[in-house]
């Protein structure tokens, strides 16, 4: 069918933006798929054997040339980037009234039905910010060497080595029969994952909500990978969104001092997205709970709501300071 989504390469993308003399990196799912362990994806701020100096990092992330200084010379690409979550001025749009059911919708999306064909094809689920939503990183299969899965906006998106095909998301079992694939309750699901529910029920998504996502979850996959990055991050594990929680986290730490690190877009818990830390074993390291920065109100841990980020400040900046200021506290 005709469709206005093309086929995406962000890094190429970003190339073209740069041109020729740095090796652009960005923070989305690049082809093409990557066959080895463990991660089964790509590493999209990895430096690939090129020196640090010659490869543009998004802002914060390691200590060679960045977008933002990039930026500073070719001022022309701000919106550009911070479309991307690279640099420049970055902001968070205000979550819109409908997040909630189209949250749920899309979790019931996510996890029942998007993560479990890649799952089927590398025995990986794991998810990964794309612009304007959420999806896959690029895999391969007995049908497509370089297959990626996207949500943006209400649209369900199969590329497949350059051809995209594109469906409304209506119901589960529409989706899946789509993609090809049947519904699975069990491969990425987790004990906070929404009911499977009734798969020939209609989903509503509202396109604001979608987009609301695409930026959260941007937002924290440059944050994330800012605090990887960081030298005092131990042992830190890649950015992924787990379907199961429908969140992006990482996780750092020693045997004792380990904990998860994500940005929540809402939950039973916290009605609003927010940042967290939560501390695998409090126990272990005598966490007292009492401490106000222990503020998570069902885990050890702490969280910050966005409605509490400082007005007129980087979310990225916001998140990564939140995080690393309690992993200094946590130790280890």
């Amino acid at each position: 069918m005709d469709t206005p989504h093309a086929a995406r390469n962000p890094r190429a993308e970003a190339q073209t933006v740069v041109g020729d003399g740095l090796s652009a990196r960005v923070l989305e799912p690049s082809p093409p798929a990557v066959v080895d362990g463990p991660y089964f994806a790509d590493d999209p701020v990895g430096l690939d054997g090129n020196d640090r100096a010659s490869v543009l990092q998004p802002a914060g992330v390691g200590d060679g040339p960045d977008w933002n200084s990039w930026l500073q010379e070719n001022p022309q690409h701000r919106q550009w980037a911070a479309e991307r979550w690279l640099g420049g001025d970055r902001t968070l749009p205000t979550p819109p009234a409908g997040l909630t059911e189209s949250r749920l919708a899309l979790h019931r999306l996510g996890v029942y039905v998007i993560a479990p064909v890649r799952h089927a094809a590398n025995g990986k689920f794991g998810l990964r910010w794309t612009a304007g939503g959420f999806g896959t990183p690029f895999f391969g299969d007995e049908t497509a060497a370089n297959r990626q899965i996207r949500v943006e906006g209400t649209d369900l998106i199969d590329q497949r080595d350059g051809e995209v095909r594109v469906a409304p998301i209506t119901t589960l079992q529409a989706a899946a029969d789509f993609l090809g694939t049947s519904i699975d309750d069990a491969t990425a699901a987790e004990h906070d994952s929404p009911a499977v529910g009734d798969v020939n029920a209609p989903l509503n998504v509202d396109p604001a909500a979608t987009a609301f996502l695409g930026h959260w979850y941007g937002m924290a996959f440059a944050a994330l990978e800012s605090v990887r990055a960081d030298a005092a991050s131990v042992d830190p594990s890649r950015p992924q969104l787990w379907p199961g929680h429908f969140d992006p986290a990482i996780e750092i730490g020693d045997e004792d001092h380990r904990g998860s690190y994500g940005a929540s877009p809402g939950d039973d818990g916290v009605d609003e997205p927010y940042l967290y830390l939560s501390i695998w074993y409090p126990d272990k390291i005598g966490v007292d709970p009492s401490d106000p920065m222990w503020n998570a109100p069902s885990f050890t841990g702490a969280i910050l709501k966005l409605s509490d980020f400082p007005v007129g400040e980087d979310p990225v900046t916001v998140a990564a300071v939140f995080w690393m200021s309690r992993r200094n506290k946590l130790g280890g």
